[in-house]
């Protein structure tokens, strides 16, 4: 057998499918999503076998995109699980042949209840589709299995619709990033929309801070006991005056100067990049990278303009940003 050929077979097929999936969308699509749009409570999504799997992905891609769903596997929900079902919820099912026993079990109770149903389907004249008050034609031909057995063709068919579904309804929703991140708290997107520098910030006892008037040995000290490569100068009243870090440090020694022989005024840097504390912790990493002389530390003050903490390029990458 050439391998790489039957490869392309199989993709060739199913890209032919989701072609002539296209020429099946109508009405009953929009149906649907103001179906789902409309609904008062959740979306039920059901299927048994491999597309029970596709249902449970349709569900997932739904919850996170704005639209309350749930899985419910029709085996289980023959056995007490679909009481999950309410009056005011959708049933979507998903089901090549809409013959399943299960399946069609999960209908009948919804129907008793009062709940929509919505039907994912190859067959439109199954008894699934009649049960449906909206039904979604997923034409298939041919599976991509030799045997033309395995559901291939048929689930790469219901899951682009369940996609298209989502998306539609995600869009109707106004589903912004920002919500988008609520929902992904853990991935990278929703650290880097929610995540503050406040969150991050190194804070308390661990916040590299001298005063003004202290002398170089005590601002030395706390660079090297708080390990961050910096210290900011304060005020008497918390304000920001200043910043040294390790390369201020250097350009003294480079320069033969004594350190000691000096004050923090003359080594700090008078005008130094900040950032307030409820400020984006992404931006704050932009804003260390993109300068000419990119800077591994920032000074974190209130809004009150005090200094509560310092932020460091490692504790933003060791988040996640």
């Amino acid at each position: 057998m050439d391998i790489l050929a039957e490869i392309r077979r199989v993709i060739d097929l199913e890209i032919g499918t989701i072609t002539a999936l296209k020429r099946h969308v109508g009405s009953a699509y929009e149906d649907a999503v103001r179906g789902l749009l409309s609904c008062q409570g959740k979306i039920v999504v059901t299927g048994v076998g491999k597309s029970g799997i596709i249902a449970q992905k349709i569900a997932a891609t739904m919850v996170s995109t704005g639209t309350p769903a749930v899985f419910l596997h029709s085996a289980d929900g023959m056995h007490g699980d679909v009481g999950i079902i309410g009056k005011g919820d959708v049933v979507l099912a998903v089901g090549k042949s809409g013959e399943s026993d299960e399946l069609i079990a999960i209908l009948q109770v919804a129907r008793r209840i009062g709940a929509k149903v919505l039907a994912i389907t190859a067959r439109p004249e199954s008894r699934m589709a009649r049960y449906a008050d909206v039904v979604l034609h997923t034409s298939v031909e041919e599976e991509a299995c030799p045997l033309n057995i395995a559901p291939t063709c048929s689930t790469t068919a219901a899951l682009v619709v369940g996609d298209a579904l989502a998306m539609a309804l995600m869009k109707l929703r106004g589903f912004q990033p920002e919500d988008f991140a609520v929902n992904h708290p853990g991935g990278q997107l929703g650290k880097r929309l929610l995540l503050t520098v406040g969150d991050i910030m190194r804070s308390g006892a661990a916040n590299p801070v001298v005063p003004v008037s202290s002398d170089v040995r005590l601002m030395l000290t706390e660079i090297t006991r708080q390990r961050a490569g910096a210290v900011s100068i304060i005020d008497d009243e918390q304000r920001l005056l200043g910043l040294v870090t390790d390369y201020d440090i250097r350009c003294v020694l480079e320069s033969q100067q004594d350190v000691f022989s000096l004050t923090i005024p003359e080594i700090m840097n008078a005008t130094p990049e900040w950032v307030f504390e409820d400020a984006n912790a992404y931006l704050a990493l932009e804003k260390m990278r993109k300068r000419t002389k990119p800077i591994s530390v920032l000074p974190v003050l209130s809004r009150q303009e005090k200094v509560v903490g310092m932020i460091h390029l490692h504790d933003l990458m060791a988040h996640g940003l």
